[in-house]
């Protein structure tokens, strides 16, 4: 599949559906998302975990971890310990026992001890803001990375779940046959001011209406622009 932006389908036209214009995509998410519940590390961000080690942290709990899951995760461990020294001083078993809930606790808290200690040992305590230090860590990839650089350090960063992945190849605003490829077609069209929020706008909106089997396009808010690929087919 190539990785650039399709074209407007010849049913898509015939069905008139309106120019996409991203910034106003984003001014319709905005008002939609407003009464959908947060977005994991966003949410955690507003309450107030919002330091770049604790971001890198609940990044990698919440992998392949329901966002429901992972916040009360997150609660449990922070009221127990929030930075890089107070974790690396727990004990292995009481850091698994603090990640119950989450999926596969026992390697998460593996690695989370490891990026602890290595955070102090050899980056003066402070997490690294590039994705490839960050990704040197055991444990975390490219969405955790992005994750942390975005919400962590405010850093231009797009995060591709499967949510940001299915919904816009489903616009037509990119056509990636992979995450990663997907990824790299926002990077080279998607505006910057964007980069941080299209993961925060888009994992509420995949959940809740543009979701991946039956989605609510009758109800969606971007219907007269969003091209449909793949919608209805087989």
């Amino acid at each position: 599949m190539p990785d650039d932006p399709t074209p407007l389908p010849p049913d898509a036209a015939a069905a008139g559906k309106e120019a996409f214009d991203i910034h106003e995509v984003f001014r319709r998410l905005r008002a939609a998302c407003a009464r959908l519940p947060k977005a994991a590390m966003f949410q955690l961000r507003d309450e107030g975990y919002d330091t770049p080690y604790e971001q890198l942290v609940a990044s990698l709990i919440s992998a392949r971890t329901l966002d429901e899951t992972t916040i009360p995760v997150c609660h449990r461990l922070f009221a127990r310990a929030r930075t890089p020294a107070a974790i690396a001083a727990l004990d292995e078993g009481e850091l698994i026992s603090l990640l119950r809930g989450a999926t596969f606790p026992e390697p998460k808290a593996r690695d989370i001890l490891a990026l602890s200690r290595t955070i102090l040992e050899r980056h003066g305590g402070t997490v690294p803001d590039t994705t490839e230090e960050l990704t040197a860590f055991r444990g975390v990839g490219p969405k955790v990375a992005a994750l942390t650089l975005a919400v962590g350090f405010n850093k231009p960063a797009i995060c591709v779940d499967v949510h940001v992945h299915r919904i816009t190849n489903r616009w037509g605003y990119v056509s990636g046959s992979t995450p990663e490829r997907t990824m790299a077609a926002l990077a080279g069209k998607l505006p910057q001011e964007y980069w941080i929020e299209i993961n925060e706008r888009l994992v509420p909106f995949g959940k809740h209406v543009c979701t991946g089997l039956r989605p609510k396009c009758p109800a969606c808010p971007l219907l007269s622009m969003c091209r449909q690929v793949g919608v209805g087919r087989a």
